[in-house]
């Protein structure tokens, strides 16, 4: 049975996902607040049970790939409670770090920092909630000063008002059309849904199974490196478009693109020298791999050659163009780019590691679209839109055309979110001067609503 509940007074911000961004943006606006700013009633909406980022690729190898100092917070505020040291030092385990000799944790244990930290805000976090659509709520003059998010939790649909939105979705699965017909079948996956979809697999219980991965980024890699190294019964291609896997560039030089500076110039860009910028360090974050995995799988193919039994095939040059169900397998018809020769081959699954689209929010924000100009974003990341709408709405991971390719990137979160945290607190105590019934609510009152 489908329920509205609306809360009889607006919240000041909901953030919709409670990922690293919005994670970073919680800790900012806290620490204003704390230093004399803007105290803010922030609620964060979050669609999974419980806090995990990329739970389902965590696999053993996977390493993160910048520098704990670029945690949520370190690069905005270095002696902040929140960083990764201070997660290291309440865990007991900040000499052992120190000991590795490494500025690159695992994966598994930043996902327990962000967890460490998100567990600081429970009381501003609802898990579980699937927001569906921001709508505005117009005033008997025309205006939107308020904004209605609609999400649905435990089948109820459940309406909360707030003052500003900041829209944190992260990217959503890119399917190649060649397997839309594959849609929710268990055989071909994304490798967003990695362990919990091999988990279901024959060879999670030892039977022997021929798996393709498709793709030639980091993701592509590391899934072909587990595979090989936590099923012995699997027979693995590695499919891609490209000659080669390229290595990722991350020297000292090119990193400096990932700067706030470095923001600030792109931004500051004609369109076409901002598309020439992003192309020029594509190399940075897509289709390419870390060196150590590159050199890992050489030397695993390398092995297979001395060996004389080829386990695994690497198949550059692919182009897939079709899949379809033949005879219980999934069978891909790979057209050669160099030769223009053609073949067929049949798996038992596919892993598709083809990166993710950044379109969410827009179907969130459709309702709003009237208002907005086509979604373009001024440089605190607030979309551009009419004067009526006087409600700030403001996106975190979607607007790389526009302040470069470290929007996605873990990189800018300390940067951004204190640049965001300044702004709603600009923005909205403009209203409250416009307005001044309206009444402040402190961070940490009771968010039952």
């Amino acid at each position: 049975m489908t329920q509205h509940l609306t809360p009889t007074a607006p919240h000041d911000l909901i953030g919709i996902g409670f990922g690293p961004s919005n994670l970073a943006l919680a800790i900012a606006l806290q620490e204003r607040a704390e230093q004399g700013g803007r105290p803010f009633d922030a609620l964060f909406l979050e669609r999974q049970p419980d806090y995990s980022w990329h739970g389902n690729t965590l696999v053993a190898q996977s390493e993160l790939q910048i520098s704990f100092l670029k945690d949520l917070v370190t690069l905005r505020n270095p002696s902040s409670r929140f960083s990764f040291v201070n997660y290291l030092k309440a865990h007991g385990r900040l000499v052992d770090f120190i000991n590795l000799g490494t500025f690159y944790p695992c994966r598994m244990e930043y996902n327990d920092y962000l967890r460490w930290v998100a567990q600081q805000f429970a009381e501003q976090s609802r898990y579980g909630e699937q927001v569906l659509r921001v709508e505005p709520i117009v005033d008997g003059d025309g205006r939107v000063q308020r904004l209605n998010v609609v999400s649905q939790h435990q089948g109820r649909e459940v309406q909360r008002q707030t003052r500003s939105v900041i829209v944190s979705t992260g990217g959503t699965p890119k399917i190649p059309q060649a397997f839309a017909s594959f849609k929710d079948d268990p055989r071909v996956f994304h490798h967003a849904r990695y362990l919990s979809a091999m988990a279901t697999q024959p060879c999670s219980r030892g039977e022997p199974m021929r798996i393709a991965v498709v793709g030639a980024g980091q993701s592509a890699a590391e899934a072909f490196i587990d595979l090989n190294d936590s099923y012995p019964n699997v027979q693995v291609d590695m499919i891609l478009r490209a000659a080669v896997l390229k290595p990722a560039d991350d020297s000292p030089f090119v990193n400096e693109i990932f700067g706030p500076d470095y923001t600030d110039l792109v931004f500051n860009q004609p369109e076409t020298e901002r598309e020439r910028l992003i192309r020029e360090y594509h190399n940075t974050n897509y289709s390419v791999v870390d060196l150590d995995l590159i050199e890992r799988i050489y030397a695993m193919l390398y092995r297979q050659k001395v060996s004389g039994v080829e386990r695994h095939g690497f198949l550059c040059r692919r182009m897939i163009e079709s899949a379809t169900d033949v005879d219980g397998r999934v069978q891909l018809q790979l057209r050669d780019l160099a030769t223009g020769s053609t073949e067929a081959r049949r798996y038992d699954a596919v892993i598709l590691a083809t990166g993710y689209e950044r379109r969410s929010h827009r179907e969130l924000l459709a309702p709003l679209k009237d208002y907005l100009d086509d979604f373009r974003v001024d440089r605190d990341y607030q979309l551009i839109a009419r004067p009526e709408l006087e409600a700030p709405v403001f996106i975190q991971g979607f607007s790389q055309h526009s302040h470069g390719l470290s929007d996605t990137l873990l990189s800018v979160l300390p940067a951004r979110s204190g640049e965001i945290a300044a702004a709603l607190e600009q923005r909205l105590e403009g209203v409250d001067q416009a307005r001044p019934s309206v009444a402040r609510r402190a961070v940490g009152r009771s968010l039952s609503a």
